[in-house]
């Protein structure tokens, strides 16, 4: 807190780059915001930006050191399966949900498969950006004009907040896989016409 913004900028950055600080920037973008909703703007500002910058470092290391550095570091896992199976099956939304909702869901895993198998790095960090700016201006906001007790309102409602995100998600997997099926479905009819005998 004697930091302010600033701190807020370091640990979204450590958070977001591999060392686990459970709601920490969450509890400080709230308390920062309990000031005056300009000064939790910056907080959010600089958390998103810091968060941005963490999971930058972390998608590069999963694409340096590839699948096999990947599953390294899922070794022991128990749903290390599952995991690549969401990340094959919807990919970027399986990052865009973690980094929107203060919940323990395992971002870091999923920002690692997304640099593992070669996730464009633009709409990683548009992705990256748009779920953090929702989050952490969100919580200003809600700091800033609630003036309630950050704890007690990650407590009260923390889990409204993952009902949100898995309604989003689930909308979103709807989105992709429409959009799935029309490209099947063009795939095949360019198929059929160039079957066509001339």
């Amino acid at each position: 807190m004697a930091w302010g913004p600033p701190g807020v900028f370091l640990l979204a950055a450590l958070d977001s780059g591999g060392i686990p600080i459970p709601i920490g920037v969450d509890l400080l973008v709230l308390t920062v915001g309990l000031e005056s909703f300009a000064t939790g703007s910056l907080a959010a500002a600089l958390a998103v930006l810091g968060s941005t910058l963490g999971c930058l470092f972390l998608f590069q290391l999963g694409r340096k050191g590839g699948e096999a550095y990947v599953d390294r570091r899922l070794r022991g896992h128990g749903r290390a399966a599952r995991f690549r199976h969401w990340y094959r099956r919807y990919g970027l939304l399986t990052v865009f949900v973690p980094v929107l909702v203060p919940a323990p869901l395992p971002t870091k895993i999923f920002v690692l498969l997304a640099g593992a198998l070669n996730a464009r790095r633009l709409p990683f960090v548009v992705t990256v950006i748009g779920g953090r700016s929702l989050r952490y201006f969100g919580l200003a906001w809600l700091g800033g004009s609630l003036g309630s007790s950050p704890s007690e309102f990650l407590r009260d409602h923390g889990w409204l907040m993952v009902a949100v995100a898995a309604g989003l998600f689930a909308a979103l997997a709807l989105v992709v896989k429409l959009f799935e099926r029309r490209a099947t479905a063009g795939k095949i009819a360019v198929a059929d016409v160039s079957d066509k005998p001339s």
